[in-house]
């Protein structure tokens, strides 16, 4: 079954933290644990602080192929390879009016074993990369309240965290470090301890989700496609992300005033109200049983303005997040954790710590994030339709498999957008692009 609970017998709850190291990273979702893993791997003196327990929930299950190269450099394909994960060899979507439209299939573009990846539980995934880490050299603490980020004017000089020891009793700790890493998710400690996270007026969504037994799955290699399935009227979308034990995820998102406008309904009853609006999503659930209660979150497009600094550095979901609709979040987590920690190891080499070095991949990153998030954009457009584009543009359906294989950062994918016409109008993007320092 789907790991909805931390172990108690969470292995890192009580380890031994010292006041000093190296690099002390913020959070151990896939951000943090791929950063921490490949810098200790270097020889960094590293230590993870995670606030919750492990294995930890969190929503998010399906992986793109490019996180093949990231875990192929962790030396977890074996591990992956051997796991209940179910195995992703396409993605699907179902328009507006029911039409089922045919699979991307991933390995028609690249006919390599990186075309196939997975649908995980994110519990067991991320305590999969943290195993890595460990066994990599770093420190992970879970039980670990961060209440500060340490600074020294403008330079980042450590953490003050809480934490419990063999007794149950608070401990404070003021932890001294040359680089700290925020990769605490959503909760993007230091850009909202510096005021610099900017949410996207234009994508305020609300999601609500929960898990079932029993549902209908398609037969061979489609039985593990992720589904996306819009509702009538495109006023919301449903997710479909097959897992292990013959449970799938299924979630709904739509703007917030829209799915949680009225206050008088439950998750439960907004679920059944988007329901009735998607047939496909209704067959495909009718004999199955509902695994454990409906769970909501928001999900606003945000994006720091300042993302590096003297001493610090922001990744993953702290760094910014898009959108849950074409599943970026690991691929942009592992892919920032891996860029950070190859700037690190550089600077470290070159005795170069400047914001600069610790930010060079910032602006590779950014335009990989802005090629989801013009993809987005065209997703929620009211008058933009998919199949009608690649009736005119058939030429263009190679990006949009690239970009949805998570292959962001190739050169040449401005040509869909281009013929799209629908994302931010050039002085919009340009405004939110973020600088280095």
């Amino acid at each position: 079954m789907i790991q909805v609970s931390p172990s108690t017998n969470c292995p890192y709850k009580n380890i031994v933290v010292e006041d000093h190291y190296d690099i002390v990273v913020l959070g151990g979702g896939p951000a943090g644990a791929t950063c921490a893993a490949l810098l200790a791997e270097a020889g960094k003196k590293v230590v993870l602080l995670e606030r919750g327990l492990t294995p930890r929930f969190h929503v998010g299950e399906s992986l793109l192929p490019k996180c093949y190269p990231t875990l192929q450099r962790l030396n977890l394909l074996d591990r992956m390879k051997n796991s209940a994960f179910p195995k992703k060899y396409s993605v699907q979507f179902v328009t507006e009016m029911g039409k089922v439209t045919r699979p991307f299939y991933f390995d028609e573009y690249i006919p390599h074993e990186s075309s196939q990846t997975w649908q995980v539980e994110r519990g067991n995934f991320d305590s999969i990369l943290l195993e890595k880490a460990v066994e990599n050299g770093t420190v992970v603490r879970t039980n670990a309240h961060v209440m500060d980020v340490l600074f020294d004017d403008k330079r980042a000089i450590g953490v003050k965290v809480k934490l419990k020891n063999d007794a149950g009793e608070d401990q404070v700790l003021e932890i001294a470090s040359e680089i700290v890493i925020d990769a605490s998710g959503q909760s993007a400690m230091i850009a909202n301890r510096l005021g610099v996270k900017k949410s996207d007026p234009l994508l305020k969504k609300g999601t609500l989700w929960g898990y079932f037994e029993n549902a209908i799955r398609d037969e061979g290699r489609d039985e593990g496609a992720t589904l996306i399935m819009q509702t009538e009227g495109k006023k919301s979308w449903f997710w479909y992300i097959p897992l292990s034990n013959n449970i799938v995820s299924v979630g709904c998102t739509g703007s917030m005033n829209y799915m949680f406008g009225d206050s008088s309904l439950k998750p439960a009853d907004i679920f059944a109200r988007e329901l009735s609006k998607c047939p496909e999503m209704q067959r495909r659930l009718e004999p199955s049983t509902q695994f454990g209660d409906f769970k909501t979150t928001k999900d606003f497009s945000y994006r720091a303005t300042q993302t590096v600094g003297e001493g610090w550095v922001m990744i993953g979901d702290a760094f910014g997040f898009v959108d849950p609709v074409y599943s970026s979040g690991v691929l942009l987590a592992m892919v920032s954790g891996e860029m950070a920690a190859d700037a690190i190891i550089d600077g470290y080499k070159m005795n170069d710590l400047s914001p600069k070095q610790l930010g060079r991949w910032n602006q590779e990153y950014i335009s990989g994030l802005e090629n989801f998030k013009k993809l987005v954009y065209a997703f929620y457009a009211p008058d933009f339709s998919f199949a009608k584009f690649f009736m005119e543009f058939p030429e263009c359906r190679n990006h949009m498999t690239d970009i949805l294989m998570g292959d962001v950062f190739k050169p040449g994918l401005e040509e869909i957008f281009d013929k799209m016409g629908v994302v931010l109008p050039p002085s919009d993007i340009e405004e939110m692009q973020m600088t280095s320092s």
